[in-house]
């Protein structure tokens, strides 16, 4: 679950099969904190939102009711008229509001949904909550270019660790044997690329988190990757570990110029511990 801040407020963003759903119930608190519940019911027994939701329905809901939804339309508008958003989900099926109970509970209402509601409640505070949803939106997309980055050096490291198993490793060893083995190929990668092994790193930064590489940047994890899938080419002809780290630590020095000379490189902050001449 996600949060944003509208005009002081907060509004909770929460993730329905991979879709955003807004809490209006927070959007209503902006017009009146102690009666949400009322906002929303007002808000659908107006006719034009009946329609609306009718018209979100069929377009993105292959289960949608639309018999239950001709009855509640013809009844739209009148003064006798009730619907809560539990009715119009259990009658038509409907999958565009979502009505939670409990301490994190809510009316939650897919974003296309949630912004019409805004609408009703305040132009402004609509406004306000799109440009700040874009920006929870644009820092999430940032975020997962980072994580890709990440994951990619990891998925890159396991075929790796597959090349030190074929071709490294005889048969026979022990798992506490063949983990030495891997622990000193994962550091034939890290003096190429930062000049020191796992465990100096961390003998220097007692108090980081994490491991040398989660301290690394951008440019720092792509050279990881390229060096990582380098490293297996290397052990598949047999070459010596020595022959190895030298040749990809002259890699690396190449690599880090160029990505660190290139402006258009997005850097997450300056990392002391680049490969080393």
């Amino acid at each position: 679950m996600s949060k944003i801040q509208v005009l002081s407020r907060d509004v909770n963003i929460r993730s329905v099969h991979d879709e955003d759903y807004i809490c209006i119930t927070d959007i209503a608190r902006y017009k009146d904190p102690k009666r949400t519940d009322y906002l929303i019911l007002n808000w659908l027994r107006n006719r034009n939102t009946i329609e609306f939701l009718g018209i979100w329905e069929q377009l993105n809901n292959p289960g949608f009711n639309p018999i239950e939804f001709d009855g509640i339309k013809k009844q739209a508008g009148l003064n006798s008229f009730i619907l809560t958003a539990k009715q119009w989900i259990l009658k038509t099926k409907a999958i565009g509001i979502i009505s939670k109970a409990g301490r994190h509970g809510g009316t939650y209402a897919h974003k296309d949904i949630a912004f019409e509601f805004a609408s009703w409640i305040s132009v402004e505070f609509k406004l306000y909550l799109i440009k700040e949803f874009q920006r929870l939106k644009e820092d999430e997309r940032k975020t997962l270019g980072w994580d890709i980055r990440r994951n990619l050096a990891k998925i890159n490291y396991r075929i790796h660790t597959d090349a030190v198993r074929a071709h490294l490793i005889p048969a026979q060893l022990s798992h506490s044997q063949t983990s030495l083995v891997y622990a000193s190929e994962a550091d034939v990668l890290n003096m190429a690329l930062f000049g020191k092994t796992a465990a100096q790193w961390r003998g220097e930064n007692p108090g980081e988190k994490g491991n040398i590489r989660d301290q690394a940047d951008v440019c720092q994890l792509v050279c990881l990757s390229n060096l990582e899938n380098l490293n297996a080419h290397f052990i598949a002809e047999g070459l010596t570990q020595a022959t190895r780290l030298e040749r990809l630590n002259h890699i690396a020095i190449q690599q880090m110029r160029l990505l660190t000379s290139d402006a258009r490189m997005p850097r997450l902050g300056h990392k002391k511990d680049a490969a080393h001449e």
